[in-house]
């Protein structure tokens, strides 16, 4: 490929609306443009580098028996309503009417097509255990689309789905996919990925997992321990609070707190630690707008994941209007309605007391709340979000930190929540009817190249592993002017193409700093550098992207040496 014929333009200015490095590079590069919010069309560089990441994750999937597949874009709304997900799933799942008045869907996940293309199929024990795979577009209607391809509304993915007659077989093949995966995103080139316990959501299940980049720039928080091997999403990290009673217990008194409205501020006037404090944050649900009163220590926050999980439907925060009954600043726990409001307790407040909480009444706090004098006995549940320095729940140690990271894949023990709603089910060797047990394994596949260019990556372009880079060599004739130069130069293409290397030749005659320039944005990793000067010493200068190599190679020796660092970056 010659550069001159590339599709594409390269420019230095950063844009403005671009904020992570990998978003501005892959503009800068010519390796995509937008369409739309959330939706891109990729150049050439862009499409031998995700063409790659397919291959890697095909043979990955081969190796582990994976059969490829694939599923319509569109679906009827009628497969994803056997589900229940037609109704369940929010404003993300694109509905839409055909010419015949049929209620359609894009999708966005294909846990449905995956049953449906089975169920009549796998309808006796003798046929499991199985796996399918496709990578394949979907279409999400992101709310909020950043970053690039890091969080997008169109995206190629592969997911894959597996099918077991035991929960024990299912366990088995997610441990051979855990590891499949670890390959894949070693071979892709971020063998430090990590591996974290995190929350199934509309997927269903008991058991998942998130692959996570940490990076400064990822929109999970993950919290590590830095004395065990506990990693969680902090959507699903339980958050372990140890709570001992003050001695010299008080009474409870009423307060005057004029105009004091957030926990803040009302500690201050008062005079209180925050953490001897209870605070009030308050939800709809969404099909009902009936109002959720979460009770919890006031310098914690509501993990809202928890929450939904609990209630078992979506919530929003809430609008608080003058006849619904609570006091926008000054909500407290004694004496509100538990027939009109659902009412919640963090673990947080159990075993306290001594604590300072609204009033239910304008300008007013309490202080001296000890909930089980004051309230009487009530269910404490973990709804609140893990902390910085919060107690580790493997090794119960004060040793948890909260990394940024963007998910580069995720699988899931699905259980039976998709064969038993879409009735599909087999017959064992006795006769019996079973629903089979399902997996998940999911990566995205645009994201992942994103993600290797977020933490691969200098000012001046992206550094790509040989294994997914979109060429191999970029050879540069510095002088296309100069007769030897270019004669060498065009030898040296002509010998590359010949050996199958994956070459693209800069001949164009501009200056070496502009060709320079295209180079690092298009992060070939191994470089040739065909210039009048070096031709008078008979050698070429190899260097590498990453500048680990910088050489000076006998003309006839540069052949070699560059399969040679080829193949030892492929290892």
């Amino acid at each position: 490929m010659k550069i001159d014929k590339l599709v594409g333009e390269r420019f230095k200015e950063k844009p403005s609306d671009c904020v992570v490095d990998s978003h501005a590079l892959m503009l800068r590069g010519g390796y995509m443009k937008g369409v739309a919010n959330g939706i891109y069309s990729s150049f050439m560089p862009l499409r031998r580098v995700t063409k790659k990441i397919e291959n890697i994750i095909r043979e990955e999937m081969d190796a582990i028996e994976g059969q490829e597949v694939q599923f319509p874009v569109v679906m009827p709304g009628s497969l994803w309503a056997e589900s229940g997900r037609y109704d369940s799933i929010g404003s993300e799942l694109l509905r839409f009417k055909d010419r015949n008045d049929i209620p359609m869907v894009l999708g966005m996940t294909h846990e449905e097509a995956a049953v449906q293309l089975v169920r009549d199929y796998a309808n006796s024990y003798t046929k499991y255990p199985f796996m399918i795979y496709q990578i394949q577009t979907k279409f999400r209607d992101e709310a909020r689309p950043r970053a690039g391809l890091i969080r997008v509304r169109e995206f190629t993915m592969k997911d894959a789905y597996s099918f077991h007659t035991s929960q024990e077989d299912l366990e088995r093949y997610y441990a051979v996919c855990y590891d499949a995966y670890n390959r894949i995103f070693a071979r892709c080139g971020i063998p430090e990925v990590v591996t974290v316990q995190s929350d199934s959501g509309m997927m269903g299940g008991s058991i998942s997992h998130e692959y996570m980049l940490l990076t400064a720039i990822g929109e999970d928080s993950i919290a590590i321990c830095k004395d065990c091997d506990y990693r969680a999403n902090m959507e699903a990290a339980e958050s372990i609070i140890e709570n001992k009673k003050h001695e010299d217990a008080k009474a409870l008194e009423l307060v005057n707190t004029p105009d004091m409205h957030t926990i803040e501020e009302v500690c201050t006037f008062l005079k209180a630690d925050v953490v001897d404090s209870c605070k009030a944050v308050v939800y709809q649900k969404n099909m009902t707008d009936e109002y959720v009163v979460v009770f919890i220590r006031g310098d914690l926050d509501v993990n809202e994941t928890k929450l939904t999980n609990y209630l078992g439907e979506n919530i929003h925060p809430a609008v608080i209007t003058e006849e619904c009954g609570l006091n926008a600043g000054f909500i407290g726990p004694v004496g509100l309605d538990t027939n009109k409001f659902t009412i919640l307790y963090d673990k947080s407040l159990e075993n306290t007391n001594n604590l300072c909480c609204g009033a239910n009444k304008v300008d007013y706090h309490y202080t001296g709340l000890d909930i089980s004098r004051d309230i009487g006995e009530v269910e404490y549940l973990d709804l609140a979000k893990i902390i910085e320095g919060g107690i580790c729940p493997k090794c119960g140690k004060h040793s948890i930190s909260i990394s940024r990271g963007i998910e580069v894949g995720n699988i899931f023990q699905l259980g039976t929540k998709y064969t038993k709603s879409m009735g599909m089910q087999y017959l064992d060797s006795e006769g019996n009817l079973h629903y089979p047990i399902m997996g998940c394994y999911g990566i995205g596949v645009g994201r992942l190249a994103a993600s290797v260019c977020e933490v691969h990556h200098d000012d001046y372009g992206p550094i790509w592993p040989m294994s997914i880079a979109p060429w191999q060599v970029q050879l540069c004739c510095l002088r296309a002017d100069d007769e030897e130069c270019k004669a060498v130069s065009d030898k040296f293409y002509e010998q590359m193409l010949a050996d199958k290397m994956e070459v693209i030749y800069d001949d164009r005659n501009i200056r070496p700093g502009a060709m320079f320039s295209d180079a690092d944005l298009l992060g070939v990793p191994v470089r040739v550098i065909v210039s009048p000067r070096n031709l008078k010493e008979g050698v070429c200068e190899i260097v590498t992207r990453d500048k680990e190599i910088s050489l000076k190679v006998e003309l006839d020796k540069v052949i070699e040496t560059v399969k040679g660092i080829i193949a030892d970056r492929l290892k």
